[in-house]
């Protein structure tokens, strides 16, 4: 009997705390959207990766033309040509996949210039998030747009709009998903 009645005071004592916390939520993707720089530098970093997928391409064509006329020429190689060309063709592919590893790849050159261009933004907008976290006594604010599944959320509990004026910007609706 004891144990049921602990049982009980116990859950009611978590339904109590978990019913004084304040939470709210934003929506990160729609707050980025409205700071022009995150904009421009979005823009930068995409512009940045179309050019080095090009020259990647172009790499990779040329490797193709190669290993063509490899193939084409093959019958009329001897053995010690034909590893001089097949040498060469693997080195070539060789080359651009470590090319390809130095601007994409983890902490490659596209990586350090999305934290040199992103990075003091995503600080602005955290350091906002916190700033009215404290000033509304708020417990927790989750992020709509992060891979968090929101099944539901009350409009009223967004605070993404907050967050942006306090960026010392106006709010824009059609910016919204």
């Amino acid at each position: 009997m004891k144990k049921v009645i602990f049982v009980i005071s116990l859950i009611i004592a978590s339904v109590t705390l978990a019913s004084a916390q304040r939470l709210a939520y934003v929506d990160s993707e729609y707050i980025l959207k409205h700071i022009p720089e995150y904009t421009t530098a979005q823009k930068q970093l995409d512009d940045l990766s179309t050019k080095w997928q090009a020259e990647v391409d172009k790499q990779y064509e040329e490797i193709e033309k190669l290993y063509q006329a490899y193939q084409n020429d093959q019958v009329l190689l001897n053995e010690d040509m034909r590893r001089r060309r097949e040498d060469e063709i693997v080195n070539k592919e060789k080359q651009v996949k470590d090319f390809q590893r130095q601007k994409f790849g983890f902490e490659g050159d596209l990586y350090k210039e999305r934290i040199r261009l992103i990075q003091p933004v995503q600080d602005r907008v955290s350091k906002a998030i916190q700033e009215l976290a404290k000033s509304e006594s708020l417990d927790l604010i989750l992020d709509k747009g992060s891979e968090i599944a929101i099944l539901f959320a009350n409009p009223s509990l967004d605070k993404s709009n907050d967050i942006i004026t306090k960026l010392g910007l106006k709010p824009n609706p059609s910016l919204a998903n």
